[in-house]
């Protein structure tokens, strides 16, 4: 089992507010599952993946990451565990503006200090794949959102993590590059990477194993898609 939550709370504080995103949601995940949280804006989705991404740590309950107890990690043990295991992906591409296509997608592998020769075959294996390595010396405001989001993806992809969070992948996208990245995403869980994807779109919902419905930070349902799991 890849991820299991018990009763997991998250609580945002100001001076005067307090805020409940997250009321005792308990979650699991399988290895090699795919799976799409759905629900209205503020009902807690992009609050539980940055907790299941290790961003952020719940207020109370309890998190398992690959068997391990992880909620009251610090950041730097955070930080540590996200290297190589996890990749991200988000509706605003989050590419650096200041490096090439080549360069965003490399940044990960630096992090592991991989040796540049092997650095360059990763990165260069993965931009073939998604079909954006012609374009590899290109800044991230000279392509189109579709070529952005597949150099997203990229670099989400380029340490062969277990674990993909994808946060409204295709908000940004038409419906032809929002299907392609969607297939993208397919192919990988198919060889094998989880990936937990927060989504407004129903369509793009139907592609995962299960699908879990959020409101006012519980869990409210859970459609299973697929009897693999």
């Amino acid at each position: 089992m890849m991820i299991k939550t018990i009763d997991l709370v998250k609580v945002f504080r100001t001076d005067e507010i307090e805020t409940v995103a997250l009321n005792k949601v308990n979650f699991v995940v399988k290895d090699g599952e795919f799976v799409s949280i759905m629900g209205p804006s503020g009902c807690g989705k992009s609050t539980l993946l940055n907790i299941l991404g290790l961003l952020d740590n719940p207020t109370g309950g309890e998190f398992y990451l690959y068997g391990n107890e992880v909620s009251k990690y610090s950041e730097k043990k955070r930080t540590n565990l996200r290297k190589g295991n996890i990749g991200f992906v988000f509706q605003s591409f989050n590419l650096i503006d200041e490096l090439n296509v080549y360069e965003n997608v490399e940044l990960p592998l630096l992090y592991l200090k991989i040796s540049s020769s092997e650095r360059k075959k990763k990165v260069m294996d993965v931009l073939d794949r998604m079909q954006i390595a012609h374009r590899r010396k290109h800044f991230p405001q000279q392509l189109s959102g579709g070529q952005q989001q597949r150099v997203a993806i990229s670099r989400a992809v380029v340490t062969k993590p277990k674990l993909i969070l994808a946060d409204e992948p295709t908000g940004n996208l038409d419906s032809a590059n929002g299907e392609e990245v969607m297939n993208l995403l397919t192919e990988l869980n198919n060889e094998g990477t989880t990936i937990i994807m927060v989504t407004h779109s129903a369509i793009d919902a139907e592609k995962a194993h299960r699908i879990v419905q959020l409101f006012d930070g519980h869990i409210i349902t859970e459609n299973i898609k697929n009897q693999k799991f």
